[in-house]
């Protein structure tokens, strides 16, 4: 089985970018985990990152038969783009919305996500766990609709 995890823009500056609400660890550093964390669950995980809506777009288009499903962080597009939520419902495959921060005790701007009505979940607050609890909860969602065990 493979996930594809999706990282929108600016999350580029993890570790550098605004500490105090984003953690200190860098992308590469989640990416990493987020790998590790597949191999335990015996899953593939890529990982993929753009600062462009149409890039992000592509990578969902793209993954129609070649994932399982998506975990994505779209960042700021999380509150802007009915693009992004639009290909998330076209390729119909469950998908995860994560965020490092808790963005419902953020600036009231951050309280509305355009692309959780398509997901199966939202997970925000716990940082990089956030991404770590999405790729558990994605993967025992797969499995329990191909009853299969979960791990």
């Amino acid at each position: 089985m493979q996930i594809l995890v999706l990282h929108g823009p600016n999350l580029n500056l993890l570790g550098q970018r605004e500490t105090s609400i984003y953690g200190t660890l860098t992308l590469a550093e989640i990416d990493r985990l987020l790998q590790e964390d597949g191999k335990n669950l015996g899953v593939a995980v890529t990982c993929r990152q753009s600062n462009h809506e149409g890039e992000l777009i592509d990578h969902i288009h793209s993954s129609v038969g070649k994932y399982a499903g998506i975990v994505i962080n779209a960042g700021a597009y999380t509150h802007t783009s009915i693009a992004l939520r639009d290909a998330i419902a076209g390729v119909n495959l469950p998908t995860v919305e994560v965020h490092l921060s808790n963005i419902h005790k953020r600036e009231e701007f951050r309280h509305h996500s355009c692309i959780a009505p398509v997901c199966i979940g939202q997970i925000c607050g716990f940082g990089a766990d956030s991404y770590r609890l999405g790729l558990q909860a994605l993967v025992n969602y797969l499995r329990r609709a191909a009853g299969l065990p979960l791990q």
